[in-house]
């Protein structure tokens, strides 16, 4: 197998590094997450016209044809700049649920705006009560003339406080934890009946709640056959944890990098603290540990096109685990050797500890993926 990346790839990866060292430095990115939107309208544009939004999608959906490797090599880039535009929540997430489901009417309608940013998606799946199972959901939606009325609540919706349009998943049939009967549904932001929180998550990036009180939708925004959704979702959420695997590598990268060359310029007793045998070894452990999450975010992109959906499911556990295992390890090293200052809000590290711990909360934590498949 060749593991070595196509001139595209390098050339995607090299824009992406690019702008993460020419047009995002950190003070630009504090000052962009205590922002009302959280995010800059302009860096999203020069996204569209990159090409990133695009990359997964098939070329007949008005997409570049990009697969899993891709979408990984714009994530790294994503963490390496702690990047707060809503990446993960179009292209993954609600992207690729309508990727999925979607006719092609409703891709031209939906999709292909997503992809040249003149509109912003977001997948409403996750409910107070679920935690992290899928199939989890009291959200209903009932036939009401001609189209459906939808009750219910969705929480932490990713990118939800600047959406134009909701990807929701909710119940036409079937009991509360049921795989059979959810369906997905493309909702306005303007809906009547929706009430929309929004917030900031304890990284910077930005989320909100969602209330459904009576929402019309008309069938035409029905996603997909009437209970046939769930498929589709387990398979977006493993891509979005190939995706976020990436991410934490392009954050550990940076940490790695910030610390070395911390050890290096700190002086202490008149020498670089570096010099420290003790403090070397724990640089190369920090070392060892990227490399280790580098070669697993791969794993799991690659096992995103395996056939078999349980051994898929597994191999995606996996990459979670050990992803929240070297981004702890990474993570706490790089504020240890910092010292005291990094935590400080001042100090770049601390943010992308604070990132690289959220992720490790996302689609499951360690524990959870542990217990579903019995890995422990």
């Amino acid at each position: 197998m060749d593991l070595q990346y196509t001139p595209e790839q390098n050339q995607l990866r090299e824009s992406v590094e690019r702008f993460v060292r020419e047009g995002y430095d950190f003070t630009r990115r504090r000052k962009l997450a205590a922002s009302d939107p959280g995010h800059d309208e302009n860096c999203w544009r020069s996204y569209a016209e990159f090409g990133w939004l695009a990359v997964p999608f098939r070329e007949e959906d008005g997409g570049i044809g990009g697969d899993a490797t891709d979408t990984g090599i714009v994530m790294e880039g994503v963490g390496r700049g702690l990047l707060l535009e809503p990446y993960l929540a179009n292209v993954v997430l609600g992207g690729g649920v309508l990727a999925a489901l979607g006719g092609p009417g409703q891709k031209a309608e939906w999709l292909q705006p997503m992809m040249t940013g003149e509109r912003k998606l977001a997948l409403a799946y996750a409910e107070p009560e679920s935690r992290y199972e899928l199939a989890h959901c009291t959200t209903t939606a009932q036939r009401a003339g001609a189209g459906w009325r939808i009750d219910g609540r969705k929480s932490f919706v990713h990118g939800g406080g600047v959406a134009d349009f909701y990807v929701l998943i909710a119940r036409t049939s079937g009991q509360v934890d049921d795989a059979l009967g959810l369906t997905a549904f493309v909702v306005d932001a303007r809906a009547r009946g929706l009430e929309v929180t929004p917030y900031a998550s304890h990284d910077g990036t930005r989320a909100a709640d969602l209330v459904f009180n009576g929402v019309q939708v008309d069938d035409a925004r029905r996603l997909g056959e009437a209970g046939t959704a769930f498929p589709a979702l387990e398979l977006v959420i493993d891509q979005a944890i190939a995706a976020i695997a990436s991410e934490a590598v392009g954050a550990m990268g940076a940490l790695v990098d910030m610390t070395l060359d911390y050890l290096k310029t700190r002086q202490q007793f008149g020498r670089p603290i570096g010099t420290n045998q003790a403090l070397q070894h724990r640089m190369v452990d920090m070392y060892i540990a990227l490399d280790e999450a580098r070669s697993m975010a791969l794993y799991g992109a690659l096992m995103l096109g395996e056939s078999d959906s349980a051994a898929r499911r597994k191999a995606l556990s996996a990459t979670k685990i050990e992803i929240d295992r070297t981004a702890r390890r990474v993570g706490q090293e790089a504020v240890q050797l910092h010292g005291a200052m990094g935590v400080t809000d001042e100090l770049a590290v601390g943010h992308y500890f604070k990132r690289l711990s959220m992720i490790g909360v996302t689609f499951g934590d360690m524990s959870w993926h542990l217990q579903r498949h019995a890995l422990a």
